[in-house]
């Protein structure tokens, strides 16, 4: 079997950028990814979202991206990353679905199915849509209405006539709510009070960043980048601040077959729970190489950009921790190529 020098493990931004800077040097690769066409998560995204609103999208090497538009994210973005794919000739091989990755020896086999890969290092980009996150609630189970994630929100006609509480203190609630609340009844509820801001500095990002960094040098689960920084309320959500969609309650107590039960004893009727409740890295498949720490996140090593695993030099994770984002996945792609030559040449050393 060939021994590629590396694996890239999602074709999302981060994926295509270590890619891109993998062909750069020369490092013979695959990229392996789990859709049936280009366009990573987003893909995905629900077709009310549009290239106006997303919060941005980061160039790939060497191509500027879309502009702010009306255009769908879902269409625009997808065609944006098969045009890179195709004029960079990335080798990109899809749908695989990577199920686990194991150590043999001085190499490591990628796994999807009844096919395998054997390469001498991974570069991991497989980022968070696919571990979409729903806390437990006692009563959630016996629900008569609907429930139903982020991941899988179909645009705000779906809800029209039915009361909708949205759960959740990130932006896709405050955008969730923005589309909600001019054509039905909302609710919000969030674990602690937001934090709004006005505009949003690069002082303030940065600042971010050095929190969630912290995080993983010291092997801690990541937080999102965005988490950190607080809300935004864009020009588009004015209608729906008007309307006291951002009047925020505490978290309700339990759930119940027609509604939410509140810790003070009151009861809400709702027909929605929408769950804006975030995230988690899609790495289970990397279990096998025992790369979490005892505080139960993946730590990394600062001195390759945050991409390397402590634990097993190989892998390089980019779109995880600090590089959770567009613009920090497209750094952490050229930094995980620079770490993977390095590891190539110590171990032909």
């Amino acid at each position: 079997m060939h021994v590629q020098d590396a694996i890239v493990i999602g074709a999302g931004q981060a994926g295509l950028s270590a890619s891109y800077h993998l062909r750069r040097r020369g490092v013979d690769h695959l990229v392996l990814d789990a859709d049936e066409a280009p366009g990573g998560a987003w893909q995905h995204r629900w077709d009310s979202l549009t290239m106006t609103d997303v919060h941005g999208v980061a160039d790939l090497p060497d191509a500027p991206a879309p502009g702010r538009s009306g255009t769908r994210a879902n269409s625009a973005v997808p065609a944006y990353f098969a045009d890179y794919e195709s004029r960079n000739e990335l080798p990109v091989v899809r749908p695989v679905r990577v199920d686990r990755v194991e150590s043999a020896g001085e190499l490591l086999v990628v796994r999807a199915g009844d096919r395998s890969w054997l390469t001498r290092t991974l570069v991991n980009a497989t980022g968070t849509w696919t571990r979409p996150f729903v806390p437990h609630y006692p009563g959630v189970e016996r629900f008569l209405g609907e429930q139903l994630h982020t991941a899988g929100y179909p645009g705000a006609e779906h809800f029209r006539g039915r009361r909708v509480l949205v759960v959740g203190g990130g932006a896709s609630a405050v955008q969730h709510l923005g589309e909600l609340a001019p054509v039905t009844d909302t609710l919000w509820v969030t674990r602690r009070p937001p934090v709004w801001r006005e505009s949003l500095a690069q002082d303030d990002l940065r600042a971010a960043v050095g929190l969630v960094a912290e995080r993983v040098r010291r092997g801690a689960p990541p937080a999102s980048v965005v988490s950190v920084t607080g809300l935004l309320l864009r020009p588009q959500e004015q209608r729906a601040a008007a309307l006291g969609a951002y009047e925020r309650r505490p978290m309700f107590s339990s759930v119940e077959p027609d509604g939410v039960r509140w810790k003070d004893g009151g009861f809400e009727p709702v027909d929605v729970i929408l769950w804006a409740t975030g995230f988690r890295p899609a790495v289970g498949h990397l279990a096998p190489l025992g790369l979490r720490s005892a505080y139960g996140g993946i730590q990394l090593d600062e001195r390759s950009g945050w991409t390397t695993a402590v634990a097993d030099p190989r892998v390089h994770l980019v779109g995880y921790g600090p590089s959770a984002s567009t613009i920090g996945a497209n750094r952490a792609g050229r930094a995980a190529a620079v770490a993977v030559s390095r590891q190539l040449v110590a171990q032909a050393a």
